[in-house]
């Protein structure tokens, strides 16, 4: 089996060597040795839409247009009719502005902040539930021989996690191929560039699966919801509510993908077992992610 996957089958892959995302830090080991090693790094990336200020997201700093018009169409901020006139990155002033012709005006929604479950500490505001009553998710079924290939693809993928750790990917998939994996500091500025791609390409999310390195937490199956997708899936576990979203809104949840194994909490009904697992070769220790191993 090979070390690493290809990646040419990707519309857009990681780059771990890209000379911004990380720096390298010298520090003092176990033995009391020096060792260097490279860290993610962090910047503050300020969102406007037209010419009101509506958040400082902490990112690693790569795909800022598509993190500016993900989180705002994920927040409700951008609607499905509006038309985008402009989106402008300033790399000096570490900001993005995203223009439309619909004139635009969210101070009530910025007084209602919520912190969320994030690594990175992310931030949503306090009417994230609105809008979930009207999401009607299609029935797309979702084969088990897919969901192996593509844990399998997606953790031999070099990527800045295994690189430098500190980090979370999110994968938009079709299929058993994925086709788009954005990483950052927080679950959520990954999926928001995945929503930013999605609306920026005019990609249809009907037939599509979302898989996440992180948690399966009640703003990951909101933002999943939202973007229209119907299947979300994770190496990792679950939170209570984000459950209990997920099957009030109708989407498959998937957690727990681990070699052979994994466990659906929610929309079973999508989900066709078309292979035996015991018959899905064991991960390899070297190509499993360091959560994994540990």
């Amino acid at each position: 089996m090979a070390k690493e996957q290809d990646i040419s089958g990707y519309l857009i892959a990681p780059d771990p060597t890209a000379p911004r995302l990380t720096r390298a830090v010298e520090g003092i080991d176990q033995a009391g040795e020096i060792s260097r090693i490279n860290v993610v790094e962090e910047r503050p990336l300020t969102i406007f839409l037209n010419a009101q200020e509506i958040v400082t997201a902490m990112t690693i700093g790569d795909y800022p247009e598509y993190l500016a018009l993900g989180f705002l169409r994920n927040q409700g901020m951008l609607l499905p009719d509006d038309r985008i006139t402009g989106v402008d990155y300033d790399e000096d002033l570490e900001t993005v502005v995203v223009r439309t012709e619909r004139q635009t005006s969210y101070e009530e929604k910025l007084r209602k902040k919520t912190r969320t479950s994030g690594c990175a500490v992310g931030t949503v505001f306090g009417d994230m539930m609105d809008g979930l009553e009207d999401v009607t998710l299609p029935q797309t079924q979702v084969r088990s021989s897919w969901l192996y290939a593509l844990a399998a693809t997606i953790n031999r993928t070099p990527s800045l996690y295994l690189e430098a750790g500190a980090i979370h990917g999110t994968v938009l998939c079709w299929q058993d191929r994925p086709l788009v994996y954005m990483e950052d500091v927080g679950r959520h500025n990954a999926v928001d560039k995945i929503a930013g791609w999605m609306l920026q390409t005019a990609t249809a999310a009907d037939d599509k699966i979302l898989y996440t390195t992180g948690r399966l937490t009640s703003e990951m199956v909101i933002k999943t919801a939202m973007m229209g997708i119907p299947v979300l899936a994770s190496r990792s576990g679950f939170t209570a509510w984000g459950v209990e979203i997920a099957r009030q809104v109708g989407l498959t949840l998937i957690g727990r993908m681990r070699g052979q194994r994994f466990i659906c909490l929610a929309g079973e009904e999508r989900l066709l077992r078309d292979v035996d697992p015991a018959s899905v070769p064991a991960e390899d220790g070297k190509h499993r992610r360091k959560s994994a191993r540990a």
